[in-house]
């Protein structure tokens, strides 16, 4: 009886190794690089970019696929930057591998990014501005003529960061980002 058991025992664990070499398991690391710039400006919600593994994925001991196998990232959130507020933010996730020559579907953590703030940028330039007008309205006004040059300054300096005042979340082409898997993926 006990010989069945140990032959019963050894069948499963040789199946659950067999198993587990046709799975990608939760928790599994995978970096990839972008194979083209991704910006909050332009890109949307469930908008699909190429990329490509960074490093061999690995999955106890055995390279499931190479580095530079195709791999596919998806925007899962995309806001565009105000003018004079609120920077542009992109999310992404993982959302597939090529193991053998298939696509295979991965769920995974995100990557977050965000623009710069632009907080310091406008006060630069509406405070330049400021400035600007001041010297000039007190060289042609005097006194009266600096404080009408300070609010028109202050006036053009706010135009020119309005105009120019956008802080995109972009993420260049060959960064290399690196995501968790959060489900297991079976390969075939």
């Amino acid at each position: 009886m006990l010989g069945k058991t140990l032959k019963f025992v050894s069948m499963l664990l040789l199946l659950a190794s067999v198993a587990m070499a046709d799975t990608i398991p939760s928790g599994a690391h995978v970096t990839v690089r972008l194979g083209s710039e991704i910006s909050s400006a332009k890109a949307r919600a469930g908008q699909v970019f190429g990329a490509s593994l960074a490093r061999d994925l690995v999955v106890n001991g055995k390279t499931i696929a190479s580095a530079g196998a195709a791999a596919r990232v998806k925007v899962t959130y995309s806001k565009s930057s105000g003018r004079l507020h609120d920077p542009g933010e992109l999310t992404l996730r993982l959302a597939a591998v090529q193991v053998n020559g298939k696509m295979v579907s991965l769920s995974s953590t995100a990557y977050h990014a965000k623009g710069k703030s632009h907080t310091k940028s406008n006060a630069t330039k509406i405070g330049g501005g400021a400035a600007a007008g001041a010297v000039l309205g007190g060289i042609f006004g005097g006194g009266k003529g600096a404080l009408i040059g300070t609010a028109a300054g202050a006036g053009a300096g706010t135009g020119v960061a309005a105009a120019t005042g956008k802080e995109e979340a972009t993420i260049p082409a060959e960064t290399a980002l690196s995501f968790s898997t959060t489900a297991a993926a079976i390969l075939k």
